[in-house]
């Protein structure tokens, strides 16, 4: 099978055009500057935006299946021109229009949980709406919602280190937001998968790894990696809604009111639908052995103030 990968040069698209290759696929990462990539050799490389229907369309078309990876980060607040709807809804938009005219056969689209047109943030509600495209396309089409993916090259433990400091850190809410994060080199295999058969066709899945964690927990988990402690000190909610309100156009500070509210949503599922690719999450990484923590002992409670 040809696959095109958008966002092919990114975080988890590195690694899927990696698995999907090991699967004897004909891989192309899709990106606006493709040059200077982790790829492996054999992995073809396409100059394209997804803004920008006439510079994907021909390459879309000589594909049979689309994977839509492209994203603007929900941890940070977008800078420059772009937006979340211009990345996640007018780039779906676009690639399932090339699709629906290539003719291509199958579309995996990434979500995320709590995707909604009314949800709380900018990036749940671009999501949602791009999610509306997919669903209503003539694709046949397959849609995952994870919660938040790690692993080398992501993002996440490091954005809890861009808002924290080791020893004695402010949180919102006490850090108390929860989180069940996935492993990148778990999620791949269950993307690669989507596009085998028709058992996945049709379908939205919501995935997360083994354990829910708090960002408290998670900051926890960076620090100590590090061989450092850290103390807890809770911030009011209002009062963070506030303060990052007041700092979002200070150009170094990466946060901004959307960020705060995002911290008032948990971010778990219900039902973890990696059984439905044969994985149970007992058998997932945990962010702790990730991180090459060895586990706390029963009982142990984090400090705070």
């Amino acid at each position: 099978m040809k696959v095109l990968v958008a966002g092919g040069t990114g975080f988890i698209g590195t690694n899927l055009c990696a698995e999907l290759h090991d699967r004897g696929h004909e891989v192309t990462a899709l990106s606006r500057t493709p040059e200077g990539n982790d790829l492996p050799a054999g992995v073809e490389t396409a100059m394209g935006d997804v803004g920008a229907y006439d510079s994907i369309a021909d390459t879309v078309a000589s594909h049979d299946a689309v994977v839509n990876l492209v994203s603007l980060s929900p941890l940070y607040e977008p800078r420059g021109d772009l937006s979340h709807e211009d990345v996640h809804l007018r780039g779906t938009e676009n690639l399932v229009r090339a699709a629906e005219a290539g003719d291509v056969d199958r579309f995996v689209q990434m979500s995320g949980l709590g995707a909604d047109p009314k949800g709380e943030t900018a990036f749940l509600r671009a999501k949602g709406k791009a999610e509306e495209v997919v669903r209503e396309s003539d694709l046949a089409w397959t849609i995952f919602r994870p919660s938040v993916v790690f692993g080398d090259g992501g993002e996440f433990v490091e954005f809890t280190k861009v808002l924290t400091t080791p020893y004695v850190t402010g949180l919102p809410g006490g850090g108390e937001t929860r989180f069940q994060p996935i492993w990148v080199g778990d999620v791949v295999p269950m993307l690669a998968d989507a596009l085998a058969g028709d058992d996945h066709v049709g379908r939205i899945y919501e995935i997360g790894g083994p354990h829910i964690v708090t960002l408290a927990d998670v900051t926890e988990l960076a620090y100590e990696a590090e061989g450092k402690s850290v103390t807890i000190v809770p911030i009011p909610m209002a009062l963070a809604k506030l303060g990052l309100t007041a700092a979002e156009p200070l150009p170094f500070v990466p946060f901004g009111p959307d960020q705060a509210r995002s911290l008032t949503v948990d971010n778990t599922v219900v039902d973890n639908d990696v059984t439905a690719f044969d994985r149970a999450e007992a058998e997932l990484t945990t962010l702790r052995s990730y991180l090459g923590i060895e586990p706390r002992p029963v009982g142990e409670q984090r400090q705070s103030v």
